[in-house]
């Protein structure tokens, strides 16, 4: 609990994945990659119940094995490519209702710690925000973007562009670690991300999202590292 406000964990681990085959069990640092994400989550202080949400026998054997709760299986129709997480979510507060606070944990972001969970839970509960989701600061400012016009011609993204790039204002992109919010609300908005939701930012370095190969290489990589 925060300040006396329940907080469940969902991580989504679905069975499929066109990018990474059976991505979420492949072994990643001598742990499947679903499992990086069960036991920083485990330890952090504030998370009630950890349950994961997934249509597959092997992603849920996992899950059990590394001590994460699997309460359900999810159905087919919330597992297909364009299902949004947003309907996960929801289906898993229709069916384990009563929490406060719902925190969504992404398994393609093994990178994440637990202060990052824990921090993004302070930042919405103190600063009396109804959500909050984890942010990077970009490497590769949109300031300085085009978009290519017929003609091969090249048309700034946005207007009044610095000339310096001391001059530029720090620009963010969700990275998809952590995701906060109240549960009330969140049935409501349907949404994690509003003009209420506030950003926890997190180091570029731990801001890994698996989706190809060559990021599975590159989390072996942080994660041996690490040790």
């Amino acid at each position: 609990m925060i300040n006396k406000r329940s907080v469940l964990g969902v991580i989504t681990a679905r069975g499929g994945s066109k990018g990474v085959p059976k991505k979420n069990v492949r072994k990643v640092a001598g742990k499947p990659l679903v499992a990086w994400t069960i036991e920083v989550a485990q330890r952090s202080r504030y998370i009630d119940r950890l349950v994961a949400s997934t249509d597959d026998d092997l992603v849920s054997q996992v899950a059990l094995s590394f001590g994460c709760e699997v309460p359900y299986r999810r159905s087919p129709e919330l597992a297909a490519d364009n299902t949004s997480s947003i309907d996960v979510v929801l289906d898993v507060l229709d069916r384990l209702p009563e929490y406060d606070y719902v925190v969504l944990l992404q398994p393609t972001s093994p990178l994440r710690r637990v202060e990052d969970i824990d921090g993004a839970l302070e930042l919405c509960e103190y600063s009396s925000a109804p959500a909050c989701v984890s942010v990077c600061r970009v490497t590769e400012s949109p300031y300085w973007m085009f978009t290519m016009m017929q003609g091969c011609r090249l048309s700034p993204l946005m207007q009044n562009v610095p000339q310096r790039r001391q001059e530029l204002p720090p620009v963010y992109a969700l990275n998809g670690a952590v995701y906060v919010a109240k549960t009330s609300w969140f049935r409501m908005e349907r949404s994690f991300l509003t003009a209420e939701t506030v950003g926890y930012e997190m180091p570029v370095e731990r801001s890994l999202d698996i989706d190809t190969e060559e990021d599975i290489y590159l989390a072996e990589y942080h994660l041996r590292s690490a040790v």
